[in-house]
């Protein structure tokens, strides 16, 4: 790919459609992708079955495996676009775990310190797409993609994450930033859009 090599980051709540933008932009672009560690994390089950007591472990094993990642795309020559930032893990899902008392103040102490240190060593994204879904809107597509752990999802826990979303962009300062409202937005399918999204992106690559 001509020009100099880019970092692009793809930001949003669960469901918000960062796989199929993932994808979308690896094959128009020819970007390499970067997904999450999900699969491999071996606190997750336990985590599920005992919150209170496997969040920290389970937080802290997803920061070390980011930072590894991280390292690894910023090492790569190519261009490349990540699924889901480290950015998210703390400003996010750490966040709520503390705000809802799953996570104890020692613990998320301990977690931000090591998070602060981590990330005043990692280059920030060139462009951090930020895919903005209401609630309905995230509810509607997890159901639609039918994967069996995300279907007893509590709606106020999606609720808390869009806020923590919102709050979190609104502060965010470390890249160029770019908001796709996704609620009427279809990439995949529908050609005006997809033009739409390819022109603005474009801009930036």
């Amino acid at each position: 790919m001509a020009g100099p090599r880019k970092y692009i980051a793809v930001a949003g709540n669960i469901g918000a459609g960062k796989s199929t933008l993932v994808d979308f932009l690896r094959y128009r672009f020819e970007l390499t992708p970067f997904h999450e560690p999900n699969d491999e994390n071996p606190f997750l089950t336990r985590f599920y079955g005992d919150m209170k007591r496997w969040s920290f472990p389970s937080q802290m094993y997803f920061l070390a495996h980011k930072f590894r990642l991280h390292q690894e795309l910023t090492d790569h020559p190519g261009t490349v676009v990540q699924d889901r930032t480290i950015y998210e893990d703390a400003e996010i899902f750490a966040e709520n775990l503390y705000r809802s008392r799953q996570m104890s103040k020692d613990e998320y102490q301990t977690y931000r310190d090591m998070y602060s240190a981590i990330v005043k060593t990692l280059r920030p994204p060139d462009l951090m797409i930020y895919l903005r879904a209401e609630v309905r809107t995230v509810r509607k597509r997890i159901r639609l993609r039918g994967r069996p752990e995300e279907q007893d999802i509590p709606l106020r826990y999606i609720r808390r994450l869009h806020t923590l979303y919102e709050e979190w962009f609104e502060r965010y300062d470390r890249s160029p930033t770019l908001v796709i409202q996704v609620d009427k937005l279809d990439y995949i399918q529908d050609m005006v859009d997809r033009i739409e999204v390819i022109k603005t992106i474009q801009k930036y690559l």
